[in-house]
């Protein structure tokens, strides 16, 4: 064979290899939006650029876009050149700022492959490193990196247009595939603890603080000084039954503070979680009170978890419209971060039979009451599988429709 097709074939290997690592990258994160937003605020906290927290979600969104973007542009060929040069600039980034991670170690994850895969400071970096060296090869010369298949750009095209129907689906809906550890099938730990004859009495909050860097979690009684950034508040289980570590947690209390854990493992529970309160328009309110009272009427025993501890009450009060202060005897207060692992949506619901979660529903396709009532003479196992196996082919064939596309037109 002769040498300068050799040479270019595995420049074309190198570059099929870096592109297939980011758009697997992309796509998992745009499969959880929340989550990528997450992810970019713990760099914000890193970075000392807490102001803009805001924009996090966005900014993840849209870099885990441009990044399944430029992976399916590396595959198919297109525009090489152009291609070429942001990979190399978004790798130098990338290394760079993943350099830093292992120098300072903070407790963090890079996100890289979002929920689904997680690396260490280190392997994160020498991953970066490595295709930094495979892109050396694969694009420089800069000026020499040969032209494709005019076919290429419709199979981009396609793929282009799917990821931003992805996208938008992933924005409006729960993730196809849940990688948190609220994942359909598990069983809470308060659920454990009724078989244990244990009680929900030993808990302790704590508060999460940041400073160069580095998380630290006090009790109360023994805050930071004020040059400690307030990150969280978490639930911590003192005693109980050994369990699993993947067992989920799911701690909430009443308006005069105490945890009420148990009342998730008793028959047929939906739980609604709003890790965001203030963001909640009154049609929304609405919307979780006409689910509260479908779920009642139903024999369901209904939960509002809300984001927060019992001092919000009041001001909650003034939030949720006057006319839907029946949400308010429902209402139980929980950390944001346990309800924004139960439920990716804001004011979505979850179904527990017996403490084991069954299915989840977002915001935009709450059940009715019909469908409520309906779901009391479901097999709680059966549709359990059902819906996380629908999820998990869906995305699965995305997958493989997006890689097939640009590898075969």
């Amino acid at each position: 064979m002769n040498t300068k097709i050799f040479h270019y074939r595995i420049r074309r290997l190198f570059a099929f290899i870096i592109g297939l690592v980011f758009l697997l990258a992309g796509i998992f994160k745009l499969l959880d939006p929340v989550g990528a937003g997450l992810v970019v605020e713990e760099y914000y906290r890193f970075l000392h650029l807490g102001f803009l927290m805001p924009t996090a979600k966005a900014v993840g969104v849209l870099l885990a876009l441009f990044e399944a973007l430029l992976g399916a542009a590396l595959i198919s060929g297109i525009l090489r050149r152009t291609v070429a040069i942001l990979t190399s600039v978004l790798l130098v980034f990338f290394t760079l700022l993943t350099l830093l991670l292992v120098i300072f170690n903070p407790t963090m994850d890079c996100g890289c492959f979002g929920e689904v895969i997680h690396l260490t400071n280190l392997q994160t970096f020498i991953k970066n490193v490595v295709l930094l060296l495979l892109a050396s090869i694969a694009f420089i010369p800069f000026n020499d990196t040969g032209e494709c298949r005019k076919r290429k750009y419709v199979s981009f095209g396609i793929v282009a247009v799917s990821l931003l129907l992805f996208t938008w689906h992933s924005l409006s809906s729960i993730p196809l595939v849940d990688y948190t550890s609220f994942t359909p099938g598990s069983e809470l730990y308060s659920a454990h603890e009724s078989e244990d004859g244990g009680t929900n009495d030993d808990y302790m909050s704590t508060f999460i603080y940041e400073k160069n860097g580095q998380e630290g979690a006090f009790t109360l009684d023994k805050l930071p000084d004020s040059t400690w950034t307030f990150v969280r508040t978490e639930t911590i289980k003192l005693n109980g039954p050994e369990v699993k570590d993947n067992t989920p947690l799911l701690s909430f209390m009443d308006s005069t503070g105490a945890y009420k854990d148990e009342m998730a493992t008793k028959g047929n529970v939906l739980v609604m979680s709003v890790y965001d309160a203030p963001s909640l328009k009154g049609e929304v309110w609405t919307k979780l009170a006409r689910t509260v009272e479908g779920a009642n009427a139903a024999g369901f025993t209904p939960l509002l978890l809300v984001s927060g501890t019992p001092s919000l009450l009041d001001s909650l009060k003034s939030i949720i419209p006057e006319a839907r202060k029946e949400l308010i005897p429902s209402t139980f207060f929980s950390d944001r971060r346990t309800l924004l692992s139960l439920n990716r949506s804001n004011g979505g619901a979850t179904w527990f039979n017996d403490g084991e979660l069954i299915q989840k529903f977002p915001l935009s396709k709450l059940p009715s009451d019909d469908e409520i009532l309906a779901m009391t003479g479901y097999d709680p196992t059966e549709t359990m599988l059902k819906a996380s196996t629908r999820g998990g082919l869906r995305f699965q064939g995305f997958l493989l429709y997006s890689i097939a596309l640009l590898l075969l037109i």
